[in-house]
């Protein structure tokens, strides 16, 4: 955890504050002490508040209960932009029974709760999402109750989804009623009651969308019940694995429906599509792209992790988002990010980004999920790089590693990758580009293709349908590597500087360190000493280290470009 690096960086602040007063006494090197201001995280912090606590923190109010099932209910009035409802939380008791937090974001409010058919006694927490429910005494450790959320209102309405999230109420190309849901980082509790936090997520759950006729309401998992009503229509949907809150989605519309199957890993599993009726025929066309994504994302990763509940695309009105076995849809049908290559090589604009980076979330955010956001770069770190690996089934290794290589131009080292934790606040954008880099630069270090996909569907057996912390994910992969990568991981994802190589040659020696790096600093790198192969050296960033070279011409020598650092050829 976190701890860990405070410590680790702790020894190197003694360290480095005993070296500077060597520095200082002696008269040299001084220039390094402004340099070193740099390798600390900034004291410039945001600014949290209790509501933010609440959200972010596993509290006593959330601690004692785990999760089971939820069995959510919820009627949409487009007509008003007013949905109403209930969700039935089904909970086991872990701990000593008190209080127990349900989050709600306004304007929706809570009318009622109720557990064994009596009325709950609850308060709102401030200006917060955060409910304590006053439950009932004499609760039994290791037992299961259910308790019964009725809530209703207007749902924050989402200004530019995916990215500010929220209920989206929209008409499609032919003026059509059409809605949808996006809350990741807003969180689901901005359109229905749960206990909003990664770390607890529901053994399987059911869902029960009623609409305005003639719509259709899609939701996660497989489609169980279709119940007429009048004027309205209840679609029933179940989901029969884990799944966290924020894959969790309704999406209603003019939607038509397409099937096919896919022979995979672990059998036949089942394809589902469902687009706007005036779309099918391009639908059709560009989902062809499925099926090999799929083969290729189980060859590195290992099988889709949801087969009992499906493979599901879905068009959106917005671009797109990770629920899990019913991936938003909202690319227009086009090849590329919108119709652009976001690494600038062309590769890009061979595939369709949203169902490449989207579906790689199914494996990387929704089977393995973080318990704190402030860890989301597991999520999007990889799928990431699953851009670069699927530019590597159809076109080749370099291909791939070219395309993982351009989105560098796209990181900004505005503030480290890891957030701040139990506040719920993501770290920079750069857990995509910069996260896909760390995988790259994990894969060069190993230099065994077989031994580092063998890491990748590892780590999906492992912490299969589980939820992780950034840690967990270091040190397995620095135990099944058995490379020494804590230096790497704590560089590029909770420090801002890029790592700077510099060197001279020097009568057929090569003399190398680490510059602008946290003390003590020794990652490995690639560099070419020979003219034929590419070799490891392990500069450190407190001495010059020297290896012999044998290389035609000194201008020979480079640096592996698959690193994402910098290099400084210095006079010596």
């Amino acid at each position: 955890m976190l701890d860990n690096y405070n410590a680790r960086l702790q020894s190197r602040k003694l360290q480095k504050f005993c070296g500077f007063l060597l520095t200082l006494f002696i008269g040299v090197m001084i220039s390094n002490v402004a340099v070193a201001q740099h390798y600390t995280p900034s004291d410039q912090k945001p600014q949290f508040t209790r509501a933010d606590t609440l959200r972010g923190t596993i509290a006593p109010q959330r601690a004692w209960w785990d999760v089971t099932f939820y069995d959510l209910h919820v009627e949409v009035h487009p007509q008003d932009s007013i949905i109403e409802g209930y969700n039935r939380i089904s909970y086991r008791v872990m701990g000593t029974p008190r209080q127990m937090q349900i989050d709600l974001q306004q304007p929706l409010k809570i009318d009622r709760i109720v557990q064994d058919e009596k009325e709950l006694s609850f308060q709102r927490v401030g200006e917060s999402a955060a409910y304590f429910v006053n439950v009932p005494e004499g609760l039994s450790r290791d037992s299961i109750y259910t308790i019964t959320v009725y809530y209703h209102g207007r749902p924050h309405i989402a200004e530019m989804p995916p990215w500010d999230g929220g209920f989206v109420w929209t008409k499609d190309s032919l003026g059509n009623k059409w809605i949808a849901t996006a809350v990741q980082g807003i969180g689901a509790s901005a359109w229905w009651p749960n206990k909003d936090h990664q770390s607890d997520e529901p053994d399987s759950m059911r869902m029960h969308f009623t609409v305005p006729k003639p719509m259709t309401a899609i939701g996660n998992g497989r489609l169980m019940d279709i119940t007429q009503n009048e004027g309205t229509t209840t679609y029933t949907w179940y989901v029969n694995n884990p799944i966290n809150n924020y894959g969790v989605a309704l999406t209603a519309g003019n939607y038509v429906n397409f099937t096919d199957e896919y022979q995979g890993l672990k059998g036949e599993l089942d394809l589902s599509y469902w687009v706007l009726e005036q779309d099918l025929k391009k639908a059709k066309k560009q989902f062809k792209q499925v099926k090999p994504m799929l083969e290729c994302f189980e060859y590195w990763f290992g099988p889709y992790p949801f087969y009992e509940d499906g493979y599901k695309l879905v068009q959106a009105p917005y671009l797109g988002m990770e629920h899990q076995s019913a991936v938003a849809y909202g690319n227009k049908f086009e090849d590329g990010y919108m119709g652009t290559d976001l690494s600038g090589t062309g590769w890009g604009l061979k595939w369709d980004f949203i169902i490449i980076h989207e579906s790689a979330h199914e494996w990387w955010g929704n089977s393995i999920t973080t318990k704190d956001v402030a860890d989301m770069w597991v999520h999007e770190g990889f799928a990431n790089y699953a851009e670069a690996l699927y530019t590597e089934c159809l076109d080749g290794r370099e291909a791939g590693a070219e395309y993982v290589r351009g989105v560098r131009h796209r990181i900004l080292n505005d503030r480290p990758v890891i957030g701040e934790y139990g506040v719920n606040y993501e770290g920079s954008g750069d857990m995509y580009y910069k996260g896909g880099n760390v995988v790259q630069m994990i894969r060069q270090n190993m230099n065994d293709d077989s031994a580092f996909r063998a890491l990748l569907h590892g780590l999906q057996k492992n912490f299969f349908h589980q939820t992780v912390t950034s840690q967990q994910i270091e040190d397995y992969i620095i135990a099944q590597s058995g490379i020494d990568l804590d230096d790497l991981f704590d560089q590029y994802l909770r420090e801002t500087n890029v790592p700077v190589l510099k060197y001279y040659i020097k009568k057929n020696r090569l003399h190398f360190k680490w510059t602008n790096v946290f003390p003590h600093f020794d990652m490995p790198v690639k560099v070419r000493l020979t003219e034929d192969d590419w070799s490891l050296i392990k500069p450190v960033s407190d001495h010059w280290k020297a290896v012999k070279i044998d290389l035609e011409s000194p201008e020979h020598f480079e640096v592996n470009k698959n690193y994402y650092i910098r290099t400084k050829r210095v006079e010596k």
